[in-house]
């Protein structure tokens, strides 16, 4: 009986004998610049996704010295824009991806040093593994990032960034660069030499109006594609995590799986995702917690925000600590066991998968 559900194994009933005749037709399908299907269905029909990319981790007691030595090595300003060292999976051939759709990148700013204004269509955010005294100025609104921030730069908006204080600082950012790349729908714009307010304030403009739990302004009825919250602040996150798992605690349903506390960045115009095309998590496991093997359709990074323990990707055990960086292909299985309590940022391309209807998830052994 023949499994529909693979390919593997089947013999290709349109494999012609190999004539002169044949050879002719298949020059001149090349010189026409055309590719017959039959001599490729393995390749372009295949039977669950393969992705370029690989499973990976990047070390982050080995990507801060290198983003420190560049630091001192590598000017800041116009021209190369930031100083951000790409994370570049092995399996895309030398490209500054993570993903096919995912760029990420450990961007690192000097004491006193600004990043001048651009804008570019690529959405855009930041993770704040550790330090404080940066702001970054998005559409002339200054926003303080601190440890445990979670910050928008969605497409199209000008900013630039400024350290104010006698320290270094780094963060993770995240674009959907790639994605734009084979859209073909990247366009940039220089802004000002320097930044276009140079204030300190602890809460920005936009947080002020928009980041008042289950209150919306008047003022702003209108769905926004992009979430109007400029930064989502640690103390809120850590806050609703901890909640989670008291709640289970005490008996009541509160977290994705036992020992589990997950939440999502939300748009508060329409429920959905921060961006169009980037969804942000983020996940906390009790000490001895682990999550259930799955699978799921998309690629995603996730970095180790505080804590330690072990992942595994594809069958390959990583422990991880504090920084570390890892991705996760699609339809790869992975898995998390905490050794501590384990606390861990996630962001991927979820919400392109499913605006396109090609989401899909195998959980412990079954499909949903």
């Amino acid at each position: 009986m023949t499994d529909h559900n693979t390919m593997t194994d089947v013999t290709n009933a349109m494999d012609p004998e190999q004539t002169e005749a044949l050879a002719e037709l298949y020059a001149d399908f090349e010189a026409r610049n055309l590719s017959p299907l039959w001599t490729q269905t393995s390749e372009v029909l295949t039977d669950v996704p393969r992705s370029r990319s690989v499973p990976f981790v990047w070390r982050w007691k080995e990507l801060l010295p290198l983003a420190a030595r560049a630091g001192d090595l590598v000017p800041i300003g116009r021209g190369g824009e930031r100083r951000a060292i790409a994370l570049a999976n092995p399996g895309l051939g030398g490209r500054p991806y993570a993903t096919p759709t995912i760029w990420a990148a450990i961007q690192f700013l000097g004491p006193h040093e600004t990043a001048p204004e651009h804008r570019h269509a690529q959405n855009a955010f930041r993770f704040v593994v550790e330090g404080e005294g940066v702001w970054t100025v998005v559409n002339g609104d200054p926003v303080a990032m601190r440890r445990g921030d979670f910050l928008l730069t969605p497409g199209w908006n000008f900013h630039g960034h400024h350290n104010e204080t006698d320290q270094p600082m780094a963060w993770l950012d995240g674009l959907d660069v790639p994605l734009a790349e084979n859209l073909d729908v990247g366009f940039f714009e220089f802004g000002t030499e320097r930044v276009t307010d140079y204030s300190t304030p602890s809460v920005s403009r936009a947080e002020r109006l928009w980041a008042n739990p289950g209150l919306r302004p008047l003022s702003g009825l209108d769905s926004h594609v992009n979430s109007p919250i400029a930064a989502y602040r640690w103390e809120h996150t850590d806050r609703a995590l901890t909640a989670q798992l008291e709640l289970e605690a005490e008996g009541f349903p509160a977290t994705v799986e036992q020992g589990h506390a997950g939440i999502r960045y939300s748009n508060p115009t329409n429920g959905g995702d921060v961006m169009s095309t980037l969804r942000a998590e983020f996940h906390r496991l009790r000490e001895g917690a682990a999550t259930a093997a799955r699978r799921e359709v998309g690629s995603s990074v996730w970095q180790v925000f505080e804590g330690r323990g072990e992942m595994v990707v594809a069958g390959e055990r990583w422990m991880l600590d504090a920084g570390d960086l890892v991705v996760v292909p699609s339809w790869v299985e992975w898995e998390i066991r905490a050794e501590t309590q384990l606390d861990l940022f996630r962001f991927s391309d979820a919400p392109v998968i499913e605006r396109l209807n090609f989401e899909r998830t195998h959980v412990a052994g079954r499909e949903r």
